[in-house]
Formats: structure tokens, sequence, C-alpha cells
């Protein structure tokens, strides 16, 4: 039982040492001051989803969907 203990307490200092290691290990990544300026200026454009032709194409596939399931539900059956 002592022996469960010590490797338990051991488990837990290296598990302690490791979290410290990698918290020095990332704060070891930031970068030095950029003292060189550039200018530069870039454009961006954006989508809007009901310009893009996929959304309507599956908008009408599932719209006639809807109505053909609309009229053949409401036929009666004639036997």
């Amino acid at each position: 039982m002592e022996l469960k203990k010590i490797t338990t307490k051991m488990q837990s200092f290296a598990l302690t040492i490791f979290a410290l290691f990698f918290s020095i290990l990332t704060f070891a990544q930031d970068d030095a001051v950029d003292t060189k300026v550039s200018t530069s200026t870039t454009t961006t454009t954006t989508e809007e989803w009901y310009t893009n032709p996929t959304y309507i194409i599956i908008g009408a596939v599932l719209f006639i969907v809807l109505v053909a399931v609309l009229v053949r539900g409401g036929r009666e059956r004639r036997d």
C-alpha cells in the first residue's frame, strides 16, 4: 500500500513539473518587438449566403419536394 502512495505522489510531482515546463515553453514563444513598419492595404470581400447559387438550388429542390409531398398527401386512395 505504501508503494501505491509513493507512485501516486511521483506521478503528481511529474505532472506538476511537466505543467511548469510547458507553461515556461509557451511564454518563451513570444516574439521580439518588430521595429520595421510596413504599410499595405488589403481589401476583403464578403459574400452573403443568399448570393451563393448553391443555397438557391438546395432551397429550390427542398421547396419542390415539400410541394410534392403536400400535394400527394391530399389525395384520397381509390380502391
